[in-house]
């Protein structure tokens, strides 16, 4: 078999090489040529674990193509996926010029049957516009099939080739089967592909990612709370996630969510709604609480330095919005520094991905560490921004010798309260007891 994959962001760039992978052989493309020249040279431009193995061995294999040009790559292929961005208009709805651009491209361009696949997560009602953007310079038979993707950033390849579950949207029998067969060498466990209607598909996308970033909100106001009446939010945790029904995954407080899907799926899916005269409330307060739960902490560290921080040294572990990725869109270390930033505060931090990506964006502003024992040096405080595994059990007798002062302020929670008191250290955490070693 052979596809095109249009587009080579994170969720093009994983798909492509990932049907590779199980023999399919696989034309991306991209714009952006010398993004193409690098990836024909075998980088890759993303940081994604486990992706750079399968890739390079593909394009060895000769399975992994990159071009330019979309007409040559969509010749002799039977599915053609679109996976280009759709990022958030100033009214919060999904700009959706990218994929309906492609789309008038392809029409012209189709002299046979082929199946247009939307891999970028849409509002519903997309797989129709595309559909009248190609019909309209067209006279070639075509489908229009859903097919959002659910890859989390961190394990991406593992979600695609082992998915919890496959979805299509289509009403058309040709295309299920096609798209079937594609998908079958991922579903050998018995993981199940579920056909339903392109409206229905378009929905579960934003419904799956609204309904997570609802749970992990809810979460960060019940360790809120537990902050105010003096209970542990670990063991609420623990309690309320042994129930079936509830579960325990996605209720770790923390210093809210961010990301390339949470934020702009939630706002789209709230958008849409209101566009059919429908009052999303629970994600109009999903969104308001996780826009101050990712400063949640500054107040902290204010109350701690009577409201005092200029010229205070803060080092900081984290920049990516979560580990194992230098994605830094809407991360919380990113508001936090603006918010320290503001009291005057100097700020030195280190992320094991992120730096580049966070350099382009604050520049000289900020200093930047070789390593996370480098960023304590002399600082006053150590802020906790994302749950890097290298963060999770360092040298303390390292920390507290770097440190000016035994302090830690953890959006994450890494570290045990009972231990950090027993080290002599100040603590601040989520949801939890504040440790004072005074």
């Amino acid at each position: 078999m052979k596809i095109a994959v249009v587009g080579t962001g994170y969720v093009g760039l994983v798909t492509g090489t990932c049907f590779a992978e199980t023999g399919v052989n696989v034309t991306c493309v991209d714009i952006d040529e010398e993004k193409v020249n690098k990836m024909k040279a075998g980088i890759v431009p993303i940081y994604e674990p486990h992706l750079d193995v399968i890739f390079e061995r593909n394009i060895k294999q000769g399975r992994l193509k990159f071009t330019t040009d979309l007409k040559s790559a969509i010749e002799g292929v039977s599915i053609i996926f679109l996976a280009l961005p759709t990022p958030p208009g100033e009214d919060g709805s999904a700009d959706l010029s990218y994929i309906l651009g492609v789309a008038k491209e392809l029409g012209p361009m189709l002299t046979d049957y082929k199946v247009i696949v939307n891999k970028s997560t849409v509002p519903v009602g997309t797989a129709q516009k595309v559909h009248a953007a190609i019909k309209a310079n067209t006279t070639a038979e075509f489908d229009v099939v859903s097919n959002p993707e659910f890859l989390r950033e961190g394990f991406a390849v593992d979600d695609f080739m082992k998915p919890d579950r496959v979805v299509i949207g289509t009403k058309s029998d040709k295309a299920r089967r096609i798209m079937e067969d594609l998908y079958k060498p991922f579903v050998r466990q018995g993981n199940p592909i579920i056909c339903m209607d392109e409206a229905s598909s378009e929905l579960t996308k934003y419904a799956a990612n609204s309904f997570l970033a609802t749970k992990i909100t809810f979460m960060n106001e019940i360790a809120n709370i537990c902050e105010k009446v003096g209970a542990d939010v670990d063991q609420v945790r623990a309690g309320i996630g042994s129930d079936t029904r509830i579960g325990k995954r996605f209720l770790f407080p923390g210093i809210g969510y961010g990301g390339s899907c949470f934020p702009k799926d939630v706002q789209a899916l709230e958008k849409s709604a209101a566009e059919v005269g429908y009052d999303f409330k629970i994600l109009k307060s999903v969104m308001e609480v996780n826009s101050s739960q990712k400063i949640v902490t500054v107040p902290k560290i204010k109350n701690h330095f009577n409201g005092d921080l200029k010229g205070k040294k803060i080092a900081m572990w984290g920049l990516a919005f979560k580990p194992d990725t230098d994605d830094i869109r809407e991360a919380a270390a990113l508001y936090i520094i603006e918010e320290l930033l503001k009291e005057g505060a100097q700020i030195t931090a280190y992320d094991p991905e992120a730096m580049n990506n966070v350099k382009a964006l604050f520049g000289d502003k900020i200093n930047y560490a070789l390593n996370h024992y480098d960023a304590i040096n002399g600082a006053d405080a150590l802020v906790i921004n994302t749950e890097w595994s290298v963060f999770r059990t360092p040298d303390f007798s390292i920390v507290a010798k770097n440190l000016n002062n035994k302090l830690i302020f953890d959006g994450r929670n890494l570290y045990d309260t009972a231990s950090m008191k027993t080290l002599g250290f100040t603590y601040y955490s989520v949801g939890r007891k504040t440790v004072d070693s005074q």
